[in-house]
């Protein structure tokens, strides 16, 4: 397995997915596995190096070193780190590939050029050339994958992300029993994750349960916007910058609910199953494949993307106790589990071989 880099040194969604997986896989007794990346890995893991430098150096140190032993399965999880074919030791492994969103589109909603999201996107199709098969998050991104990259639809399969149970101590009452109710937003402060919608919808949430707080997690390059904003508002709104685990893990239990406000480019949605498995429900919106970490569990928790209105409803009554039980967040998490996530890649794996 290849990602980008190790969760334990750069937070984020694709990597927390990569090393969750590899840790399933490094679990389950039929399975050797290898796994690499940037930064300080998780157990028995490997580095490619210090994460940050540029594009190009990091490209080149990820594949300077080829894998010595004979392989069945190359998973990759990000296509331009790694080997962009088998290595000469395995001519004959199979190669997945997992699209956990496409790195083009996402720049260009980030305010690149046309000159740069067009050199990504061919980087891109010529980093799928040489795989067997892919894997996506959701539907959306089976649609993305298959429509702009071209890959036929019958080699890309659809498997969720997983959770980590054991990491999340699931409880029925929240420890701020008795204070006013908390919503936990935890996001990269970024445009299309759409906080701004949420800030402007808390005025809203204010008015009818006043004392209601707002506590956001994370940072990035709609910060300081984003305070502004909540600086501008009478309503409680709490930025707590980044978390470690432990002190996340506090305030997942600290709230009544949480939120995932995004606007577009969402693959899945990883925040929304850390709540579920505390017993917090989380409200998302209807963007990429955030609905399918709810949809099983209660529809209604799904409201339109961009809608303040819609947003602010749904809290309100959500904080009013319109809302499925931590019991049944609980057990809905627990269909992700990563062990269960884990023998469907494996199933997978066996296809490819």
């Amino acid at each position: 397995m290849t990602g980008s880099e190790w969760f334990s040194s750069r937070q984020g969604g694709l990597n927390r997915y990569f090393e969750g997986l590899y840790l399933a896989m490094a679990a389950t007794p039929e399975v050797q596995v290898s796994g690499a990346a940037f930064g300080d890995p998780a157990a028995g893991g490997t580095s490619w190096g210090p994460t940050g430098g540029s594009t190009v150096s990091r490209v080149l140190a990820s594949r300077r070193a080829p894998e010595a032993r004979r392989l069945d399965i190359v998973d990759k999880h990000f296509s331009l780190y790694g080997s962009p074919r088998a290595p000469k030791t395995s001519p004959d492994a199979g190669m997945v590939v997992h699209f956990q969103g496409p790195w083009a589109a996402e720049s260009a909603v980030a305010g690149a050029n046309k000159l740069v999201t067009r050199a990504k996107t061919a980087v891109e199709r010529s980093s799928y050339k040489h795989a067997d098969a892919f894997v996506v998050l959701s539907r959306p991104f089976k649609e993305i994958l298959a429509n702009d990259y071209g890959v036929s639809a019958d080699k890309i399969h659809i498997i969720p992300p997983g959770v980590d149970i054991d990491d999340f101590e699931f409880s029925e009452e929240t420890t701020n029993s008795g204070a006013a109710p908390r919503v936990l937003c935890v996001r990269r402060l970024e445009k299309r994750m759409g906080i701004d919608v949420l800030i402007k919808a808390w005025a809203e949430v204010d008015k009818r349960i006043p004392g209601a707080e707002l506590r956001i997690v994370g940072s990035g390059t709609f910060e300081q916007e984003l305070r502004a904003m909540a600086a501008a508002s009478p309503a409680k709104i709490t930025f707590l910058g980044r978390l470690d685990d432990e002190t996340l893990r506090q305030e997942y239990r600290s709230a009544s609910i949480t939120a995932v406000p995004s606007l577009a480019l969402e693959g899945f949605g990883l925040i929304a199953l850390e709540s579920l498995a505390t017993g917090r429900a989380p409200i998302v919106t209807d963007c990429g494949g955030l609905p399918d970490a709810v949809r099983g569990l209660d529809a209604s928790l799904i409201v339109p993307r961009g809608s303040v209105e819609a947003l602010a409803d749904r809290i309100v009554h959500a904080l009013l106790g319109r809302v499925p039980s931590a019991h049944e967040c609980r057990a809905h998490a627990e269909t992700f589990a990563w062990n269960v996530i884990a023998q469907r890649h494996l199933a997978l794996y066996e296809e490819v071989r």
